[in-house]
């Protein structure tokens, strides 16, 4: 069972998220150990305090290293002290977070996140223990609990058993090499707008036909740089016929 652990001072922002994902149902089905580790628990003082000003001036505050290290090293402790833990720092600073990753970190069977907050984490506590950085994206956000859910769902949808449907979550937008097609349901009219006619014959062949030149039409025109890889990639394997 993979063990997956999250690090945070809030953890009723976890708590909430997990509790209406695909996370809950990865814990109900046994396909993963999951915790929430409080930092606050590991604070210093009455007031469990977790960070202060950064040497060298500045504004802002830093978490500090005391809190975070003792926090890690329980962590680490309920996964029986193994050596093959992946321990993620959502960051700035990072590679930027693809589905590619998701699939690789969906196969480790430990995993910690440490959420940030304020200007970030003592550099000596990822220095020791952070073996990967990743970001969502070019933007700031306030703390690092929504960044390592992003992550922490895209990897756990991935882990089979989780969904009822693993070949649904293969042929997602960025699982594959193209943006998904345009997706209808019931019922076959609305506001005048019709599911168009091919979906409704029969003709699997002719539907995956249209799916697929949709596909295409939708990744040149609204991700041409997703399309510029498809047609290398294609380029390359013609080259390799």
């Amino acid at each position: 069972m993979n063990k997956i652990a999250v690090i945070t001072p809030v953890p009723d922002v976890i708590d909430i998220i997990v509790k209406n994902s695909i996370i809950r149902k990865a814990v109900e089905k046994d396909i993963i150990d999951f915790r929430i580790v409080h930092l606050r628990n590991y604070g210093i003082g009455n007031y469990k305090k977790i960070d202060d000003a950064p040497f060298g001036g500045g504004s802002g505050m830093v978490m500090m290293p005391g809190p975070l290290i003792r926090a890690v090293e329980d962590t680490i402790l309920w996964m029986d002290k193994v050596k093959d833990i992946r321990i993620i720092y959502p960051s700035p600073q990072g590679v930027k977070w693809k589905q590619n990753l998701a699939d690789e970190f969906s196969r480790e069977q430990n995993i910690i996140i440490i959420c940030g907050h304020y200007k970030g984490i003592d550099e000596r506590v990822i220095k020791k223990y952070v073996t990967d950085e990743y970001s969502i994206g070019d933007f700031i956000m306030t703390s690092g609990e929504i960044p390592a859910m992003i992550i922490l769902d895209s990897i756990v949808r991935l882990i089979p058993g989780t969904l009822n449907n693993l070949e649904s979550a293969l042929t997602d937008t960025f699982s594959s090499t193209l943006l998904d097609h345009p997706h209808y349901t019931q019922p076959r009219t609305v506001c005048e707008m019709n599911v168009p006619e091919i979906l409704l014959g029969g003709n699997h062949e002719k539907i995956e036909s249209w799916r697929k030149e949709k596909r295409k039409i939708r990744t040149k025109n609204r991700r041409p740089d997703i399309w510029e890889k498809y047609i290398q990639m294609k380029e390359m394997e013609n080259k390799h016929e």
